[in-house]
């Protein structure tokens, strides 16, 4: 099976790492803020979205099926609705009713690496104004990463619909957003565009794993006031989650929760808390690709290589 992830990009910026100290964050928002322990109830509420971010590297037949091995298996009552993407240009995606959760769900595939037009979405790291067609009357000043914005722009028109849709065929008001890596990197997107465009009443939860930084500093507070509950769960020495650098102009998100390598996980308060412990403290000496793939919690890993076909 191919790796699925962003290695291209990540091959193409790594070695800027090493300079991306906060010295070159003029203008971003550092945390101190001290970390704390998840208890193991907090971390098994992560088991569900990483295992629907896990399906979303599957087949479409086998996610419509719902035949895709053992995280389908675990995950017992879930109707899929739609499925989409062709794992390239456009990452596959699907999205699903969980009886269990009285939510919709929307899960994005990562990157695959064997395919160049996928790659293809990782490796435009210009950062540029949000398409204002998807989000109407927003500052030019918040600006993405133009890969993952176009990648996302590809499908949001059809999520929006089949999500909405989707709450009113089955009755609920909860939607879930989830994916890894540059399914991530969409989810994030996702789930802001919902919030603009779904109704006040419905209530939108967002938990990514192996999320790379997605924006500027404008884009980061933006990401805070439309998905206060987002939760981007970071796996030990996973160099993605320092990519792009900030020195050029990239900022994360606040939600950060880092799995440290005695499996303990720290929540990390702020966009980019300076504790060794969290994304920013990582030591490019330390750099795994492979705690990318995972296993993260209940030993889940990101690649299709649980999937039957």
């Amino acid at each position: 099976m191919p790796f699925h992830g962003i290695l291209p990009s990540l091959l193409l910026t790594l070695s800027t790492r090493v300079i991306a100290a906060p010295i070159f964050g003029i203008g971003q928002t550092d945390s101190n803020a001290a970390v704390s322990i998840l208890s193991t109830d907090q971390t098994n509420a992560f088991i569900r979205p990483a295992r629907f971010s896990q399906i979303a590297y599957c087949s479409p037949q086998s996610i419509l099926s719902w035949k895709c091995g053992a995280q389908c298996a675990a995950l017992s009552g879930v109707e899929p609705l739609v499925t989409g993407g062709d794992d390239g240009l456009v990452p596959r995606y699907y999205i699903a009713h969980d009886p269990t959760s009285q939510s919709i769900i929307v899960a994005h595939q990562g990157t695959n690496s064997s395919n160049p037009l996928s790659v293809i979405n990782d490796l435009e790291l210009n950062l540029e104004p949000l398409n204002t067609t998807l989000f109407p009357s927003v500052s030019s000043s918040i600006q993405a990463h133009n890969g993952f914005a176009l990648t996302f722009a590809r499908t949001a028109d059809e999520i929006l619909g089949n999500v909405t849709a989707a709450l009113q065929s089955k009755g609920v008001n909860k939607v879930e957003v989830h994916g890894h890596s540059l399914g991530a990197a969409i989810a994030v997107m996702d789930a802001v565009f919902l919030r603009q465009h779904l109704d006040s009443s419905v209530s939108i939860s967002t938990t990514v794993f192996g999320l790379p930084r997605g924006g500027n500093q404008d884009w980061a507070n933006f990401v805070d006031q439309n998905t206060p509950g987002l939760t981007h769960i970071h796996n030990k020495n996973d160099p993605v989650g320092t990519i792009p650098p900030r020195f050029l102009g990239f900022q994360h998100p606040s939600g950060e929760i880092h799995i440290q390598t005695n499996n303990t996980s720290l929540s990390c308060p702020g966009q980019e808390n300076q504790n060794a412990a969290c994304v920013d403290g990582e030591s490019l000496l330390d750099a795994s690709v492979a705690d990318h793939i995972g296993p993260y919690y209940a030993n889940i890993s990101m690649s299709g290589t649980d999937c039957p076909f």
